[in-house]
Order: structure tokens, then C-alpha cells, then sequence
């Protein structure tokens, strides 16, 4: 009696040469073909493997392979298992097609931790406020985390390779680190939404999981503050600071004077000056709380503003060198360090100089010297409750900022006077 299945044998798969179909039962063929490669010779042929199925009343034919990649036994087992799925109501070669578009889907998830970290800046930039924020990241990812896991799929980032990138600066460059692990947590979390990671834990958050393998960031290192100067040398630097004749000099008078940051004031605009009132506003976009912030102009402000020359056709109130462009933010800088027995000051520790004059030598209360300075109150409670921005109050310490930083040095030592009425 003939058999219905296994009607090849392996021997028999091999010596097959003349063009045609040989059954070996079950709708599994073996077909043979004349070979059309290049440099194919005369008797040369191909071999590969066939199932024939019936599907709502039609004959259908899916190719299994050659022989080359899957021998008699091996193309049997596929037959079969096409013939499991026709019994279950399935079309083997619709599955097929379904299993291979389901892994191109998963391939084109699989994105390395370097490709996520270039998709997220990308993603964000436009929230930040300046272009050289997307650097500063890209930078620091690039030197710290992706020699370690740049290549890495980023589904596959794990706690180890977090503290493969940390261990070795957490207790030298404690800052950077630490900047350098929010940078990885937050491309992650990104990841995660996007759907490139598993949904789970983070392995770079901090809270609950890597605190308790690394020591406190504060524990580790002080915090490095700006170096400020003592606010009771702030009047005979002024007075050398007005004496010099440059834009970057007015431009750190001015800062000083507004007591704002070095970005916030070389951005400064006409447009967001009212002469009229005296009042400066810095749009959200320039703040790094990303909130408007009102700062009232001492008389001294304002002269500044009118008496620094101006570009045609620019809107920056303290030109750079760059046609179109405002002061470098590293111009006062630079000032300052070529300015003798100051060169270890910041620009930015004069804010800090203003905070300490506010509380030592000032009875205006510590909101208000806050509010001056743009910070965002901690105290929730509080913060919902005041949601002015005390302006006028402000006035009158920016007035009396301005009258101590005008002073004369030799009276730098006499306490000034400031109005104890705020209402």
C-alpha cells in the first residue's frame, strides 16, 4: 500500500535533478527548477519546498524554503505545523505575514540608548529656553553615559549600567553626576512613553532606588555658591564700573543694579522696556522659572538703557559684536576678570550680593527680596497665597538697591536709611 505522507527520502531529495514537483505527501513538495543564476551551467537546478493547501474552496501555495536552509525533516515539521493552523481556521500564509510584520514593528522599536537620548533633545528643545541648553545635554551624555550604553538598545538599559556610568565620578564630579544621571532618568522615562522600554521602574531614578546605593550628592561635596562680593564693597566697585566706558559695562551695571540674571538681561528687548513707567518685564520664555517677571527700574536703570548706543535694525538693548546678536553672555564675564584684586567674582554672584544687603542692612521683608530676585517660594502654602508679585513694594527696594549701590565708598560704612513703611 503506497504511503499517503513521507514519500521522500532524503537520499531521493537529493538526486532529484530533472525540473518538476515531487510530492512527499501532506501538501509538501519539493520543486525543482532550472537554476537562472549568473554563471549557472547547463543541468544546474534549484531546490526548494512547497505546500499545497485548500482554503474556502481554493488551492493556495506557500514557499517553505530550499533545501539549502531547511533539510527534508525540518521542511516536514513546517508542513506541519502550516496544516495545525488550517485546522484551527488560520491561513498559514496570512500568519506568516502577520508574524513578519510583527517584527519589523518590534525592530523598528529596537533603538539604541544614544538614538533615545538624540530623539529626546530633539523632542524638547523647543521648551527650552536657548539652543546651547540642548548642547549642554548632548555634551554631557556624550562624555559620560554613552561610552558606556550609547550602543546599548535602550529597552536593555539596566541598574548596572547605570552605576557603570556613575560609580566612577559620583565622588569626584558629584554635580556633573548627578546632572548626568537626571539627563539618563529623564531620556528613559521618555523612552518608556514612546514605547522603545518596558514599562517598570526607572533604573536611573534616584528616590527609593539609587539613594540607597549611593551616598547623598550634599554628603558627598559642598555646594560651590558663585562667588559674590561683600555688598559693603559694592559701592566703590560701582563707582570703577561707571567709570568704564564699554557695553559690557553698562550691561553689568545694569544687571547688578536689576538684580537678574546674566541671560535675562543681555536678552533685553525695547520692546519689553516702558520708559513711561519704569518697568522692565521678561516674557516667560526667558525666565527660568518660565514665568513673566516684572522688574521696576531704578533712575539710574533707565539712564543706562537710554544711553547705551544701539544697532539699527536690532532689537537688543545691549548690542553684541555680531551684527543682529546681543552681548555675549560670557562679555561680562570677561570684564570682570580683567578688573584687579576681582578676578575669582561671577557675574552671577551679585545676586547674592543683593540677598545679603536685602537682609543685613534693608527691614524689607524676606518675600520681597525673593519676589526681586524671581524665585519661585517653596513653602506651597504660602506661594498659594500670594499670587501678586508685590511690584510696588518692590519698587521701593530696588530704589533703595540703587541709592546704596550709587552711594559714595567712603560712606559705605553708614547704614542706609530705607522706608519701614511697605503698605
Amino acid at each position: 500500500m503506497a504511503r499517503s505522507i513521507n514519500k521522500l527520502s532524503a537520499v531521493e531529495v537529493a538526486k532529484k535533478l530533472k525540473p518538476g514537483t515531487y510530492g512527499d505527501g501532506g501538501g509538501l513538495y519539493l520543486q525543482v527548477a532550472k537554476s537562472t543564476a549568473k554563471g549557472a551551467q547547463d543541468g544546474d537546478v534549484t531546490k526548494a519546498w512547497l505546500f499545497r493547501f485548500m482554503l474556502a474552496g481554493k488551492a493556495r501555495y506557500m514557499g517553505l524554503g530550499d533545501i539549502q536552509t531547511f533539510n527534508l525533516k525540518e521542511a516536514r515539521e513546517r508542513a506541519r505545523a502550516a496544516r495545525q493552523l488550517i485546522v484551527d481556521g488560520k491561513d498559514p500564509i496570512e500568519d506568516r505575514r502577520e508574524r513578519t510584520a510583527a517584527l519589523r514593528a518590534d525592530d523598528a522599536k529596537r533603538i539604541t540608548f544614544k538614538q533615545a537620548c538624540e530623539r529626546y533633545i530633539a523632542a524638547q528643545k523647543a521648551g527650552w529656553k536657548n539652543a546651547k541648553h540642548a548642547d549642554q545635554w548632548r555634551n554631557t551624555l556624550a562624555t559620560y553615559a554613552w561610552p558606556f550604553i550609547g550602543d546599548l538598545p535602550v529597552a536593555k538599559v539596566e541598574t548596572a549600567h547605570i552605576h557603570q556610568i556613575l560609580d566612577p565620578i559620583w565622588n569626584t564630579k558629584t554635580e556633573t553626576a548627578s546632572r548626568v544621571r537626571g539627563r539618563v532618568e529623564s531620556v528613559l522615562d521618555w523612552a518608556t512613553v514612546r514605547g522603545f522600554r518596558p514599562k517598570g521602574d526607572n533604573p536611573a531614578r534616584w528616590r527609593g532606588h539609587l539613594d540607597k546605593a549611593l551616598p547623598a550628592r550634599a554628603k558627598v561635596a559642598k555646594v560651590q555658591h558663585h562667588a559674590a562680593m561683600p555688598y559693603t564693597d559694592l559701592p566703590a566697585f560701582m563707582a570703577r564700573l561707571r567709570a568704564m566706558d564699554s557695553i559690557s559695562a553698562r550691561a553689568l551695571e545694569f544687571t547688578i543694579l536689576t538684580a537678574v540674571r546674566t541671560g535675562e538681561a543681555i536678552g533685553a528687548t525695547e520692546g519689553e522696556i516702558d520708559f513711561a513707567n519704569k518697568l522692565w518685564t521678561i516674557p516667560g520664555e526667558r525666565m527660568k522659572a518660565h514665568r513673566a517677571h516684572r522688574v521696576p527700574l531704578s533712575d539710574r536703570a533707565i539712564q543706562i538703557l537710554k544711553g547705551v548706543p544701539r544697532e539699527a535694525g536690532s532689537p537688543y538693548l545691549f548690542p553684541g559684536a555680531r551684527k543682529g546678536k546681543p552681548l555675549s553672555n560670557m562679555a561680562m564675564l570677561e570684564l570682570l576678570r580683567g578688573m584687579d584684586g576681582i578676578e575669582s567674582l561671577t557675574v552671577h554672584g551679585f545676586r547674592s550680593t543683593f540677598r545679603d544687603w536685602a537682609a543685613e542692612r534693608s527691614n524689607f521683608p524676606r518675600e520681597i527680596a525673593e519676589a526681586a530676585l524671581a524665585h519661585v517660594l517653596s513653602d506651597k502654602t504660602e506661594a498659594a497665597y500670594q499670587r501678586g508679585d508685590m511690584l510696588e513694594k518692590r519698587r521701593k527696594l530696588m530704589t533703595a538697591w540703587a541709592s546704596f549701590a550709587s552711594a559714595p565708598p567712603a560712606g559705605r560704612e553708614n547704614v542706609l536709611p530705607i522706608a519701614k513703611q511697605f503698605a
